[in-house]
């Protein structure tokens, strides 16, 4: 538990504890308004060559950032000293870097928010963004990017090689514009060898879009059956009952908008000032939904014939196989409260096994993604925990703690069931876990998803976390987590030149009029004529995969009302390394190889994967799957089990290739 000092006001203390919601804006709104004490900058430089000079009366743009702190980052300079000094003694390779090469990318997409996650900012849902997604869509062999976008449309970057992306979203016909997305996922829903898009929005109805394989799309969404239209968040693809047909698990937030509309040049529906306190609201629950792939392009709901009837706040959701049976069960997020688990019973019906498998879980659970931490073969499963994070506000020396719960039992509940943070669940048996999350160093701060991948290919996954709320709070890092043999995560982001981030943790957040419509906006006082009100930067979902071609996985964001970053890794370049991919190619099982478990073995070592989709919060794709091998320079051979049921052996495969496995017909 963690205590320590911090101002009544912003900690809400002065608050009566009757009064819920007052009480949870003292931490989240009225914060937001006593960080409002900001740093004003007159920014009178003279004009840029060939711009006209302003008119004499012509009041100068001033930039104020909230917080004011924010102007100072030196703290950076001290978690970075301190963290890179550790890494002496750390015995696994950190010899590489990470470099933001966004610039040399081509990417130009930018995210844009919301004016309620902006100049109108309330602590409701918009604030959790928006994800990535990454397949190849055209058949180079190559992977794509598709940015979602709340306002100004989607956009679907080319991978040209070499880190090189080009723009094809008008060719594409998938910028979804004028609707509010959320994310996207690829799968191939036909099984005709291409990547299909599915786009989720905020009341806007979600899209579905069919590949022609050349990396043009069609909407299908009208006879599809899943143009869905509520708060959707993210979307899981997985064939629950093995007929070779991806299904859908749809997730939902719950309703946390009017139905009055906002916006200036774009249009959205305006979020309930108590939008935060919704999951305390049974009128406002909104029930996630189970589809059934019935072919020919075809959707129907069975939620309610299968026995997944959610009805969390829930962001997202993954394939687990808790049971170790074969058949796909179902981890399903809530960001404010119990998380729950449905154990598939052979295809034909889903059984709720949420507390007796998982006594406790993160009570703000925002991402998840299940992987062999430790190499012993077994699937566990790293949950990162937002919501409670936002019940205090911290310094940095602290962020690797769980949260000292300040909010009343009555919104967020005894606690019984609750773990305060994130929760690292290390698989022991079918359907056994342990909680191992501290002991093995997972904490951070305002986590909102991990990505995992084996960041300097020693065959242990590592892991990075995107995190920050950007305005009005102070800047939170991005998290990298190195795997330490199985033995647990070493903090690595200043070691491995992922922060401190290029361009600094400002970025440019909203305009305001101070002198005319805007003059009362708690950031507008004692301001005349054009105000700029900068914000913490903050990433909100990643994937990792290898950009460039050479051989390391590099890294690429959806930061938050600004540009991506694409974190291109040297590795390559500073060491020998030794490396599978392995794409797969179902027949009888969906076309995706998606829930087939791949084991390598090589150097004495098997390392496991299971085929998921599953890149990040908000984030989905289908990708080769990468497998580090350490010191090894042979592989033995690699072991494939199918959906299906189907196991395939390939012996001696090449190293340092990606090896493509094609599910036999019989």
């Amino acid at each position: 538990m963690r205590v320590h000092p911090r101002s009544q006001l912003c900690s809400g203390r002065d608050v009566p504890s009757h009064n819920l919601y007052a009480r949870l804006t003292s931490v989240l709104v009225v914060f937001g308004a006593c960080l409002a004490m900001t740093l004003l900058v007159s920014a009178q430089a003279g004009p840029a060559s060939g711009t006209p000079r302003r008119a004499a009366a012509e009041s100068p743009l001033q930039v104020r950032i909230v917080p004011a702190a924010l102007a100072d980052s030196s703290w950076l300079d001290t978690e970075a000293a301190a963290q890179k000094a550790a890494a002496a003694s750390w015995s696994v390779f950190h010899g590489f870097q990470f470099t933001d090469r966004r610039a040399q990318s081509g990417i130009t997409f930018h995210n844009h928010v919301v004016a309620d996650a902006a100049k109108d900012y309330k602590a409701v849902h918009y604030d959790h963004g928006n994800g990535v997604a990454v397949a190849d869509v055209d058949g180079d062999g190559r992977l794509d990017l598709y940015f979602t976008s709340q306002v100004g449309g989607n956009e679907l970057w080319r991978n040209l090689g070499h880190g090189r992306f080009q723009n094809i979203t008008a060719s594409a016909g998938v910028g979804v514009p004028g609707k509010v997305s959320v994310t996207a996922s690829f799968a191939d829903i036909d099984n005709d060898g291409d990547e299909d898009l599915y786009v989720t929005t905020v009341r806007g109805g979600n899209m579905l879009f069919e590949n022609d394989g050349h990396g043009h799309f069609r909407d299908i969404t009208s006879s599809s059956g899943l143009g869905y239209v509520g708060h959707a968040s993210g979307a899981v693809f997985f064939d629950y009952d093995h007929d070779g047909r991806l299904d859908l698990f749809l997730a939902t937030v719950g309703r946390y908008t009017t139905n009055t509309i906002g916006g200036v040049g774009y249009k959205y529906y305006v979020g309930f000032e108590d939008a935060f306190a919704g999951h305390t609201m049974p009128d406002r629950a909104e029930q996630s939904v189970l589809y059934h792939n019935e072919g020919g392009n075809h959707f129907v709901d069975v939620s309610s014939k299968m026995g997944i009837q959610d009805m969390s706040w829930t962001g997202d959701a993954s394939v687990i196989d808790g049971n170790d049976d074969g058949w796909p069960d179902l981890y399903v997020l809530n960001m404010q409260g119990d998380d729950q688990y449905y154990e598939n019973v052979g295809g034909t019906h889903f059984e709720r096994k949420s507390r007796a498998v998982f006594p406790r879980t993160s009570w703000g659970a925002m991402g998840i993604k299940s992987f062999d931490v430790n190499n012993d073969g077994k699937m566990d499963i790293f949950i990162t925990d937002m919501h409670s994070d936002m019940a205090e506000q911290i310094d940095p020396s602290h962020e690797h703690e769980k949260s000292h719960m300040t909010w009343p039992v009555s919104f967020r509940g005894d606690g019984s069931t609750s773990i305060w943070g994130n929760s690292l669940f290390v698989k022991d048996a079918p359907d056994t876990y342990h909680e191992a999350s501290d002991a093995m160093g997972t904490e951070n701060y305002w986590p909102w998803g991990p990505s995992v991948g084996d960041l300097n290919a020693d065959g242990f996954d590592d892991v990075f976390i995107g995190s920050g709320m950007s305005y009005p709070f102070r800047y939170a890092v991005n998290s990298v987590k190195l795997n330490n043999h199985g033995q647990g995560f070493l903090d690595a982001e200043f070691v491995l030149g992922v922060e401190p981030r290029a361009g600094g943790v400002v970025v440019p957040w909203f305009n305001l009029d101070a002198t005319g419509k805007d003059r009362n906006h708690p950031n507008a006082v004692g301001a005349t004529g054009p105000v700029r009100v900068d914000g913490a930067r903050s990433t909100r979902s990643a994937a990792i995969f290898d950009i460039d071609g050479d051989g390391d996985l590099d890294i690429v964001t959806n930061d938050f009302n600004t540009a991506p970053m694409v974190l291109v890794s040297d590795l390559s370049a500073k060491t020998t390394i030794h490396y599978l991919e392995v794409k797969l190619t179902g027949t009888t099982s969906n076309r995706d190889g998606l829930g087939a478990v791949v084991k390598v073995t090589a150097g004495g070592s098997t390392y496991t994967k299971v085929m998921d989709g599953n890149t990040g919060y908000l984030s989905h794709g289908v990708m080769p799957l990468y497998f580090g091998l350490g010191q090894a320079t042979t592989v033995d051979r690699i072991v494939v089990t199918w959906p299906s049921g189907k196991t395939q052996t390939v012996n001696a495969p090449a190293i340092n290739t990606t090896v493509h496995v094609t599910e036999p017909a019989n």
